[in-house]
């Protein structure tokens, strides 16, 4: 009896391939997307470093269904969908089977993405291509593999740190001009400029790196800036939520593009935050559990160092004057004390309740939180923190959206065009009370109280 266990157990092991040192002449990395504007830079730093790699673009319903074939439906609709786009992918003739490798993140933790690439490999071997090797970026070095022939190594590490600053400067300006370009495309034009000039900067001498990315920060906004815009303030609406379903315009429907097409001009917080916020978490972890001095200084400074770099985006483009600048996270991290602990960060944890705390304190009433259906950490700090965050501010409008296979993209929009309703309802009862205020102060000037009165 316990041999036949002894052998059910290792028939249940899942094959592993590795990434060996010679494939990274010979094979090519899918990447799956998630931050179009960002992983343009994060992969060129890869291609850099002599990694042949490929970010896949394919989309449609049938993902999702691919998805379902190689997935359980229980498991989390981001799983689903990083999964169905690389067995699509591969089911689609484009490639050679025997030459490529998938590239997936694990987020360590008690997520269930941190399980992605288990169920990634599984879906390989049950399709018949367990030979095919899955590179896993750890955040948390669960599996880490020293033999593996992917390997990140610090001045990566540095590079891709400034790739994310880039891309959350880009994806912040790209997204207040979009909603209101007079020629269709522009924004576009600049954006995809702009990535091309910023790769070609990442390919000098990492030693002056920073640097010469500083003394661009001036010309990107003066190039936004230079888009012919329409004149007319649109109503903001905030995107929070699960990371992938957050960013992914694969995973929200494309939310950002069709709340431009009502009217809308969205705020999406940058993925720097999302970094810091598991750097921070290496520093409360030692405050509340207690555990190695030596790597809490090394969070310090490394959160110390991020910081500084958000902080001369927000500086620059504060100083040019056209534009609302991001949030600083050490001033978020102030706002969302007296709202949830933050030794509560599974997943997004205590971060989702702070971007929306930081996003109603900047002037963004309305706000989207994009949830993948069952995502407990989501259902607990977002879902569940919003009657709190509005009993403490009465003008936040926000929703929860559930994402998922079986949901109707119909009733998604359905429900975010309700909250736009509320939202422009709001806005019009604001600009008539600012109207009969302005004309009691111009009634009243040069008019003594009495005389006012009369």
């Amino acid at each position: 009896m316990a041999m036949k266990q002894n052998n059910s157990v290792q028939s249940a092991r899942v094959p592993v391939a590795q990434f060996t040192p010679e494939m990274k002449k010979t094979h090519t990395i899918l990447i799956p997307m998630m931050l179009p504007i960002h992983f343009e830079m994060i992969e060129h730093v890869l291609r850099k470093n002599g990694y042949r790699t490929e970010l896949l673009r394919n989309e449609g319903s049938n993902i999702a269904t691919e998805g379902l074939k190689n997935v359980h439906n229980d498991t989390c609709y981001p799983a689903l969908l990083v999964i169905g786009q690389m067995m699509d992918a591969l089911h689609s003739g484009k490639y050679d089977p025997h030459k490529i490798a998938f590239m997936i993140t694990q987020t360590g933790g008690g997520c269930r993405a941190s399980n992605y690439i288990y169920l990634l490999r599984k879906a390989l071997v049950k399709s018949g291509y367990g030979y095919i090797p899955v590179v896993a970026i750890n955040f948390a070095a669960l599996g880490n593999d020293s033999e593996s022939g992917f390997q990140i190594t610090i001045p990566m590490l540095y590079e891709i740190a400034h790739s994310i600053v880039m891309g959350d400067m880009l994806m912040c300006l790209h997204n207040q001009c979009r909603p209101y370009e007079l020629h269709p495309g522009d924004t576009d034009r600049v954006t995809n400029k702009w990535i091309g000039e910023i790769n070609r900067i990442l390919d000098g001498k990492a030693s002056t790196l920073a640097h010469r990315l500083l003394a661009c920060y001036p010309q990107i906004v003066k190039d936004y800036d230079n888009i012919h815009r329409a004149k007319e303030r649109k109503i903001r609406v905030g995107v929070v939520g699960e990371i992938y379903v957050k960013y992914s315009p694969l995973g929200n429907n494309n939310l950002e593009r069709f709340l431009i097409s009502e009217g809308a001009e969205p705020v999406v917080p940058g993925l720097m935050d999302f970094m810091l916020y598991c750097v921070y978490n290496g520093i409360e972890d030692q405050q509340l559990y207690g555990g190695s001095r030596k790597k809490t200084i090394g969070s310090q400074l490394l959160y110390r160092y991020l910081v500084g770099k958000q902080r001369q985006v927000i500086k620059a483009i504060r100083k040019q004057g056209s534009f609302n600048p991001p949030g600083c996270f050490a001033d978020t991290l102030e706002m969302v004390e007296g709202y949830i602990s933050k030794g509560v960060k599974m997943g997004e944890g205590w971060l989702l309740t702070a971007e929306m705390v930081e996003l109603i304190h900047s002037g963004v009433d309305n706000i989207v939180c994009t949830q993948p259906f069952g995502c407990l950490p989501n259902h607990i700090a977002g879902k569940g923190m919003i009657r709190a965050i509005k009993e403490k501010n009465p003008e936040a409008n926000i929703i929860a959206v559930d994402y998922d296979p079986g949901a109707s993209e119909v009733n998604q929009q359905n429900r975010i065009k309700l909250m736009l309703a509320t939202a422009a309802v709001r806005e019009k009862e604001k600009k008539r009370q600012a109207k009969k205020k302005g004309n009691a102060f111009r009634l009243g000037a040069g008019f003594s109280e009495r005389e006012w009165i009369c």
